[in-house]
């Protein structure tokens, strides 16, 4: 398997045990297709549509303990009304308070933090965040404090990321 394919398939393994829980978990997911480095899926009907883009990290720095999967989504869940939001995912808890740091092509992002999960403040962060990630064909770093271990930075490739966005769209009547 070549290494551009199999970091395709690792990505949509770390993705689809991503999914929410509940009764979104329990519709059947459908992966979309894979777009260089990131994966597009779907799942569910009408209001309970939910269409997702993900990927995992390139390269990971900074020794944390046990830590576990690590990836990046962006949703959209039309019968809620949100469009385009960014989850990372650390594998392991953030220290409290602290923000993540996200740089794309010399522009930061600062996100807040619950648990092992950092996030935009609200949509309009969000809007932004990923605008910056399509227009740019580069890396996304992703800087975070554990609560315990080192400072992490995990480099996450944009290549894909725009056609995995409009796929996503399309799949959820989103323009």
């Amino acid at each position: 398997m070549k290494s551009g394919m199999r970091k395709s398939v690792l990505a949509v393994l770390a993705i689809a045990v991503a999914l929410p829980t509940g009764a979104a978990a329990a519709q059947k997911k459908k992966l979309i297709d894979v777009f260089d480095d990131w994966s597009a899926f779907a799942q569910g009907e009408g209001a309970g549509r939910v269409c997702y883009a993900g990927t995992i990290p390139k390269k990971s720095e900074g020794a944390v303990p046990n830590r576990g999967a690590v990836h990046v989504m962006v949703t959209h869940r039309p019968g809620e009304k949100r469009v385009g939001e960014v989850s990372i995912t650390a594998g392991y808890a953030y220290k409290p308070n602290e923000p993540v740091v996200v740089e794309i092509d010399g522009q930061k992002y600062d996100l807040f933090t619950q648990g092992d999960t950092a996030w935009a403040a609200d949509k309009e962060r969000d809007a932004k965040l990923t605008a910056a990630m399509r227009r740019s064909a580069g890396n996304m770093i992703v800087r975070g404090t554990p609560t315990r271990g080192a400072k992490t930075v995990d480099t996450y490739s944009l290549a894909g990321f725009t056609a995995a966005w409009n796929a996503i769209g399309a799949a959820c009547g989103i323009k």
